[in-house]
């Protein structure tokens, strides 16, 4: 029985009609495979003794799961080698990781979040890997933490792999967006949702509603509006979803519309925000703005911002484009 168009056969396709070389395919041939194993990992779970905690922090001074420190090594362990990359830089890392001189460099880099939502392991929801492709800059191949510090503007490619009851690939080269599901029996990622698109309309939002005493007031508006429900100035009732898994808050939004939200409060005023620009806000923004929505810190467009540091943090608010919109009007009313 025929199996479909696998993501290499689709890949190549995509890079011949723009005159691509190979290296691209092959980067992101090697990030499949990284995922794959990851996927197996998150699958047998307790089976081979993976969950619970590593006894270790990372960068950002949280508790790093034994998942985290795995899928980080699995992430690296698959790209370092191949010669298409000349660095990568992950979230469970504070410094950039140099290719190893036994190996040769490439032109490309690689961001990532080896697994996002891990919190939810240990009960079984789902959690996922993100992660983005950048240009090293010309002449560079021994790339610092500066060389990696380039706006969402200029990302070759974005995705992410979601473990949840199926395996699926979801990315995007700037020629829409498309997801792929691993098929297990053959080991392949095959097309199954081609040009993925964002209802522009939705009555669903997602927003950690434990923080709403620490909103700005554009949010506070905002989000009372929505739970006045039909009684309220909008005139019809939303549902609150809440994964705390950004993956599977992004898939629910790429496949049957939505908001999600992780604006900036004042719980804590040192951090801009809570999500990670290089990491999570600047590749999920690519994807869903290549899907017909928008993503804005609501003041600024994300994909815009100009990284200060390798770990920076932001303000999200991203999914259906008329939701958003009025969230980022709400923001410029009050100033």
């Amino acid at each position: 029985m025929p199996i479909g168009q696998t993501i290499t056969q689709f890949i190549i396709e995509e890079q011949r009609k723009i005159g691509a070389s190979g290296d691209f395919t092959s980067v992101l041939n090697d990030t499949f495979t990284a995922c794959k194993s990851i996927s197996a990992a998150v699958n047998k779970g307790a089976l081979v003794g993976v969950l619970g905690s590593a006894g270790s922090e990372n960068v950002q001074g949280e508790t790093q799961k034994k998942l985290d420190v795995i899928s980080n090594d699995m992430m690296i362990k698959a790209n370092e080698w191949g010669g298409h990359l000349a660095g990568m830089a992950s979230e469970e890392m504070e410094e950039v990781y140099p290719i190893p001189e036994r190996y040769p460099r490439g032109k490309y880099l690689l961001v990532f979040d080896p697994l996002d939502g891990s919190s939810n392991i240990d009960v079984n929801i789902s959690v996922g890997t993100i992660f983005s492709v950048l240009r090293c800059p010309e002449g560079v191949d021994r790339p610092t933490e500066k060389d990696f510090l380039q706006p969402g503007t200029r990302q070759v490619c974005a995705g992410y792999a979601l473990y949840g009851p199926s395996t699926m690939m979801v990315m995007t080269t700037g020629q829409g967006v498309n997801g792929f599901t691993l098929d297990q029996s053959v080991g392949e990622f095959i097309l199954t949702h081609p040009n993925m698109q964002i209802p522009p309309k939705t009555r669903e939002f997602a927003i950690n509603a434990s923080n709403s005493r620490f909103w700005e007031a554009p949010v506070k508006r905002y989000i009372d509006e929505l739970l006045a429900g039909a009684d309220g100035p909008r005139g019809e009732n939303f549902n609150m979803r809440w994964v705390a898994s950004m993956v599977a808050e992004v898939h629910r939004i790429l496949t049957r519309g939505g908001i999600f939200m992780y604006p900036k409060d004042n719980k804590d005023p040192s951090k801009e925000g809570r999500l990670r620009l290089m990491y999570e806000a600047n590749p999920m923004s690519f994807i869903v703005e290549q899907a017909g929505g928008l993503s804005s810190t609501g003041r600024e467009r994300i994909m815009e911002i100009q990284p200060r540091e390798l770990h920076q943090r932001v303000p999200v608010i991203l999914g259906s484009r008329e939701e958003v919109e009025r969230l980022v009007h709400y923001h410029q009313e009050a100033g």
